[in-house]
């Protein structure tokens, strides 16, 4: 089920002569950068929508259990929050490791708060990779990320650390937020909460 990306992602030089390139993270890479970085800042990009549609069989779950992360779906007008930061292209080769799960590198424009832009990059796992599960129930979703757990942990940690750093950063995602209320819900008493 694991597709690895790394070597796809090793021919995109476009970064290659910068002496440093923006990267965008949406997920994960909030609250757990995990590499040096040179600058780090809150950010958005523009016609792009979280959504845990991605499986995670190397970090969040196992082949045969796999967990749920995020990806970026296309949707015109909307924006997306997350953190931006100015790395080295060198420090691309440890991430494609850590993204190799499906994920490929997108050229983007990131937005900062201040009104300046950047052209920089994110990882984006497509529908077309073959660790991608797709949209289910929001019951479904939660249960099969509150039960997963792979090498890097417990799938629920990855969700409920992504919800707080958004709290932290005042972005309101009404997606992950379901999400992680449920898993919540899950987690205290072995089951579902009933709908609103």
């Amino acid at each position: 089920m694991v597709l690895d990306t790394t070597q796809l992602n090793r021919r995109m030089t476009h970064f290659d002569d910068h002496e440093a390139i923006w990267l965008f993270g949406y997920g994960s890479l909030i609250w757990k950068a995990g590499f040096p970085y040179l600058e780090r800042r809150p950010a958005h990009i523009h016609d792009w929508v979280r959504r845990f549609w991605q499986g995670s069989h190397d970090h969040r779950g196992t082949p045969q259990a796999p967990g749920r992360v995020a990806t970026l779906l296309p949707r015109p007008g909307a924006v997306c929050h997350g953190m931006a930061y100015r790395i080295s292209p060198e420090t691309l080769r440890p991430l494609d490791v850590r993204e190799k799960n499906g994920y490929l590198r997108e050229i983007t424009t990131l937005h900062f708060a201040d009104g300046a832009t950047a052209q920089g990059l994110t990882y984006i796992a497509t529908a077309d990779n073959a660790a991608f599960l797709g949209e289910a129930e929001p019951a479904a979703m939660a249960r099969q990320i509150a039960e997963a757990h792979g090498p890097s942990g417990p799938n629920s940690d990855y969700l409920l650390n992504l919800a707080d750093a958004l709290d932290a950063l005042g972005v309101e995602d009404s997606h992950v937020a379901d999400l992680a209320r449920r898993v919540r819900a899950h987690a205290s008493t072995g089951a579902e909460p009933q709908p609103r």
